[in-house]
C-alpha cells in the first residue's frame, strides 16, 4: 500500500466511496467526477502505478478486471446498449491517479472521440 495514493486509501477503507463491487483482488467504485451516467473505476487492490508497470504475472488480474467490468455493465443495465473500457497510462493520457485503474463508461452515446 502507498499511503500517498488515494486508491490505496480507498482499498484500505480510509476514504469512503460509493462501492459497487469488491473481492480479494479488485475493488470497483463510482468515479467522483463522472463523465458519463455510468462511470465506475475498477482498481486492483495491489498498488501498481500504471500499465507500464504490469508484468506477465499480472495478466490474470487484468483479465479479471475486464470480466468484472462486463458483469458490472450488465448489473448497471448498459451491457446491451454499449459501454467503453479505458486504461489511461501516463500524463499525456490524462492519468491523474498513479494506481492502475480501468474506467467503465456508459449510459449514453459516447461518440467516437475519447477526449
Amino acid at each position: 500500500m502507498n499511503q500517498q495514493c488515494i486508491f490505496c486509501r480507498i482499498v484500505a477503507r480510509e476514504v469512503q466511496t460509493k462501492l459497487v463491487f469488491e473481492d480479494e483482488e479488485v475493488i470497483a467504485f463510482r468515479d467522483i467526477s463522472p463523465v458519463a451516467p455510468t462511470h465506475i473505476l475498477i482498481v486492483p487492490r495491489v498498488h501498481i502505478a500504471s500499465v507500464n508497470d504490469l508484468d506477465q504475472s499480472d495478466a490474470g488480474m487484468v483479465g479479471r478486471m475486464v470480466l468484472r467490468a462486463k458483469e458490472i455493465a450488465k448489473e448497471e443495465g448498459i451491457a446491451s446498449s454499449g459501454y467503453r473500457l479505458v486504461f489511461n497510462n501516463g500524463p499525456d493520457s490524462g492519468q491523474v491517479v498513479k494506481h492502475l485503474h480501468m474506467h467503465l463508461l456508459g449510459g449514453r452515446p459516447l461518440g467516437g472521440k475519447l477526449g
